[in-house]
């Protein structure tokens, strides 16, 4: 039985990237593909590396860290191993979008109350609604 190949065509087709991504993660390392004289055939494995990388990409983890977990699979500890650096991995990720969350929050907070104080101060000077709705308020 023949084991299934990838093109470049067929993956950035299947996951919505570009070819210069693709061949950005191989120089990084991340992904080897076969070489057939001038084209890249990507194996099964290689096609679900990249969709981890892309996961792990919108979860907002960083190259390094992604490498790290990706080729923790293939070494002791193993797949457990893995799994244990991938939940510390999403505790920090998590704890460090609350932190941000706080943040945006508190911001649009603050907002508010200049907002609200600069629609006070604008009816002491009488301005109607129009003339702020010309400001963008």
């Amino acid at each position: 039985m023949q084991q299934r190949l990838y093109t470049i065509t067929q993956l950035t087709q299947e996951f919505g990237i570009t070819t210069r991504t693709l061949r950005f993660y191989e120089a990084q390392g991340l992904l080897t593909p076969q070489r057939r004289g001038r084209q890249r055939l990507y194996r099964p494995a290689e096609r679900t590396r990249l969709k981890l990388i892309l996961r792990g990409k919108r979860l907002g983890f960083s190259l390094a860290e992604i490498r790290e977990i990706i080729e923790m699979y293939g070494k002791a500890p193993g797949e457990v191993g893995q799994l244990r650096l991938l939940m510390t991995r999403i505790r920090d990720r998590r704890a460090e979008l609350e932190e941000k969350r706080r943040d945006i929050e508190l911001t649009l907070a603050d907002l508010d109350e200049v907002e609200a104080g600069c629609r006070a101060r604008m009816a002491e000077l009488g301005l109607s609604d129009a003339v702020m709705e010309e400001a963008g308020a």
